[in-house]
This record gives structure tokens, C-alpha cells and sequence, in this order.
């Protein structure tokens, strides 16, 4: 594959200033996706335009290609403060404007800066996995993306959806994110659960938003709280 932003590579996965060589067994029989995908990188330079800013990775569409390229380059926590990386369908650009986005929404993880940095890069590879692995069933169709944005307040995790008014789609998509993390394998230094609510807006709001805050549209708890005592 071809590196469009030579500044994701993770030198650490590198020998001798090359990427590890992908064994040819694996190369010689690959595991075809059902849908391809897009890898886009945002880059740190606040000077250049927004749309100068991003960059195309790789579109991949076999599962040892996702691997090759997730190997060789940085996770989303080392990337630098105000960087992005997007993962979508071929063909739907990672913006608002376009067609497939313009009336959907997102399921947002706010992941609070005092926690390990590991805990973004799980929740990013659980849920991308889960995305690239078509796990959503009947409801792949809703599903348009995965972002990551690196801020220095607290990072971001968000899963874009085609349709905010399609809130049982939108419900299913929740409940299925959800089981994902709360059964992640994560270290034994990692506090549990890995994130408090899942919370989704529609697009349009976060656009034309006027305080910090929106009010969310559906919400799910990682922790079930228990039903009201009766009086």
C-alpha cells in the first residue's frame, strides 16, 4: 500500500529503517472484506485549510491488508494533539457536507485525558475491528465510519452513522458498541469499565452547536443502573 502521510508510520514496528516484511504465506492467500475501506489521516498544521490538512492512507479490502497497515503505523494515542485519523467506506469522504453524512449522527466516547493512554488505542481497535469485521448485521448499511480526534482536553472516539432519525438502527449499532468494550480484554492496570457513556447526536447539531455541550439524542451507560427501589 501506498503511505499518502509519511508522518503515521510507527518507526517502532521498523528494522533497520524497513517495515517488517509480511510472510509470503500470508500475502499468497487473503481474506477478502465484504466492503472496502478508507484510512484518513488529519494532520497537526492549524496554518493550512482543513481540507489541505487531510490525507488518504490506504483504501484496503482484505483483512491482511487492515492488518498490514495497522501494524506499521501509529496508534491514535501517538499521534500528536489535534490530529485525526478516519476509517470509512470507500467512496464517502470523512466530512459533514457529503451526502452519506448530511443527515447522520455519531455514537461519541469522550475519553477523560487522565486516562492511560492505552485506553483510546483499545477502544479504537475494538470498535474498528468490529466495523472492518461487518459485526453490526443488518445494520452495516447505518454505519458510514470511525474517528478518532487527539485533543488535548480529553480525545474523542465516534462511530458516524447514515440516518440520526433511525433511532432503533441507531439503538442496535449502541447496544452492539457497548458489548464490545465492556468485554475487551484490557491490562490489569487499566481501570474497567474503559468508558462511562456512549452518547449520540445528530451531525447537524455539533455543526450549529452554540455551548460545549449537546444535548444527546439516545445514551447508553456502560454500567446498568439498577431499577428504582419501590416505595
Amino acid at each position: 500500500f501506498e503511505m499518502a502521510a509519511a508522518d503515521v508510520v510507527n518507526n517502532g514496528n521498523q528494522e533497520n529503517g524497513h517495515t517488517k516484511a509480511i510472510p509470503s504465506a500470508i500475502i499468497s492467500k487473503r481474506h477478502a472484506l465484504r466492503q472496502s475501506w478508507t484510512y484518513w489521516y488529519l494532520n497537526d498544521n492549524r496554518s493550512m485549510n482543513w481540507e489541505d490538512r487531510l490525507k488518504k492512507i490506504c483504501t484496503f479490502k482484505t483483512v491482511e491488508d487492515f492488518w498490514a497497515l495497522y501494524n506499521n503505523i501509529k496508534t491514535p494515542s501517538q499521534l500528536n494533539v489535534t490530529c485525526d485519523y478516519n476509517v470509512f467506506k470507500e467512496g464517502i469522504d470523512p466530512m459533514w457536507e457529503v451526502p452519506e453524512n448530511a443527515h447522520g449522527g455519531r455514537w461519541l466516547i469522550n475519553i477523560d485525558k487522565g486516562r492511560t493512554a492505552e485506553v483510546m488505542d483499545i477502544i479504537w481497535l475494538e470498535i474498528l475491528i468490529a466495523i472492518v469485521g461487518e459485526q453490526f448485521g443488518e445494520d452495516m448499511d447505518q454505519i458510514c465510519g470511525l474517528v478518532a480526534n487527539v485533543r488535548a482536553k480529553g480525545s474523542k472516539i465516534s462511530v458516524w452513522t447514515r440516518d440520526h432519525s433511525n433511532e432503533a438502527a441507531n439503538m442496535r449499532i449502541g447496544n452492539i458498541i457497548k458489548q464490545k468494550l465492556v468485554t475487551a480484554p484490557v491490562p490489569d492496570k487499566v481501570n474497567k469499565p474503559i468508558f462511562d457513556v456512549l452518547r449520540y447526536e445528530d451531525h447537524d447539531s455539533c455543526q450549529h452547536k452554540t455551548s460545549s455541550s449537546i444535548k444527546a439524542k439516545l445514551s447508553i451507560a456502560a454500567v446498568d443502573m439498577p431499577p428504582a427501589a419501590a416505595n
